[in-house]
């Protein structure tokens, strides 16, 4: 029973729309094999992690990839529309704001690392004049991004991806985080985000919004999805229940 509503709340949450949804991000035993190159390498390479799609207007498609694995979070976006491969120019940002308060300002506590194709990455954080500034590279960030080839697992055709490693000696470990990702096309010169239809961007940084603007991901330190107190509860007594009737412990009460 216990099987058949997990299952029911997965296919629940792969229904909803990831425009706006929070992330559930997973933990993975594979990450130490992916290859940080900017693409999808071969063919198990990212399979153990969380997907969600988004689609955006004139059919364009981005497929973003989480997971986490001892003392990093993992971040794979696959611009799979983006044919132009405009090197040096396109680009994708990931943003965690590590206390998720929701902010009309930047703080210390919000971060950016930036991917830009065939070309230099960089780090960014929040500071009290609600502007980023450009910080060292912690120790293990790995963030690239290069042109896909035939091991991508969702097309043939020729596009950017991006790949991020990110150490949580930077931005924390937390339950959940505020979350947000825009991937730059610079043919089109259109931003493609989560969440999607952002409005209200800093003007020092034309590809990050407020972080109330942000989404959420979550939880990098337990196993996923993670449901609220009230279900917990209710799964802990059901569990208790179960054990119970198994050992036969209810004949004696």
């Amino acid at each position: 029973m216990l099987e058949v509503l997990f299952l029911a709340l997965m296919l629940f949450a792969a229904m909803a729309d990831d425009s706006f949804e929070a992330i559930p991000i997973t933990y993975s035993g594979t990450m130490e094999d992916v290859h940080f190159d900017g693409k999808w390498s071969f063919e198990t390479e990212w399979k153990q992690s969380s997907l969600n799609t988004y689609n955006y207007p004139n059919e364009h498609q981005a497929i973003l990839r989480t997971a986490h694995q001892g003392d990093f979070v993992y971040v794979f976006i696959d611009m799979l529309t983006d044919f132009t491969l405009d090197k040096g120019k396109d680009k994708a940002v990931v943003c965690f704001d590590s206390n998720n308060d929701k902010t009309q300002f930047l703080d210390h506590d919000d971060y950016c690392i930036m991917a830009i194709l065939d070309s230099n990455s960089a780090v960014f954080q929040g500071d009290l004049e609600q502007i980023f500034v450009e910080i060292s590279r912690p120790e293990g960030l790995e963030a690239i991004s290069t042109v896909s080839d035939e091991n991508d697992r969702y097309s043939g055709m020729p596009h950017p991806g991006y790949e991020f490693k990110i150490p949580t000696s930077l931005i924390g470990r937390s339950n959940e985080y505020g979350f947000y990702f825009a991937v730059y096309d610079e043919n089109s010169q259109k931003l493609f985000t989560y969440p999607a239809n952002v409005t209200e961007f800093t003007p020092q940084n034309p590809m990050v919004p407020v972080p109330a603007q942000w989404g959420t991901i979550y939880s990098p330190d337990k196993s996923l999805p993670e449901f609220h107190l009230p279900f917990l509860a209710l799964l802990a007594s059901v569990s208790v229940i179960i054990l119970l009737s198994r050992t036969g412990l209810f004949n004696h009460i």
